[in-house]
């Protein structure tokens, strides 16, 4: 029921993208992504449904055709298999919720 961060491991997700995989059961996961200046999520998509919170930085962020600055406090609804990424302007933290769980990060 808990997970402590210092207990999970930090995989590298991109170039200067780290992913870490929190609390999840197979309905619902969160994840920590960090980015480093400049780093790339890049446009993509899946079946499953996405919630994703800035904890801190800035970024461009793309939704289908659309594209917007966001920063610490803004978050974003990604619906199933739309086309998404983000690029960071600087240093920061994305908070990612899934619904079913991303089993291709558990692997």
């Amino acid at each position: 029921m808990f997970v402590f961060g210092k207990d999970v491991p930090v995989v590298d997700a991109a170039p200067g993208v780290t992913r870490q995989v929190l609390a999840h059961e197979p309905q619902l996961m969160l994840v920590r992504v960090v980015f480093t200046k400049g780093a790339v999520g890049y446009v993509h998509s899946h079946p499953h449904k996405q919630v994703t919170y800035v904890a801190s930085g800035r970024f461009e962020a793309t939704m289908g055709d659309e594209r917007r600055l966001i920063g610490p406090g803004d978050s974003y609804y990604a619906p199933p298999d739309v086309p998404h990424g983000v690029v960071a302007l600087e240093d920061g933290v994305l908070l990612d919720v899934f619904t079913p769980a991303r089993e291709d990060f558990l692997t």
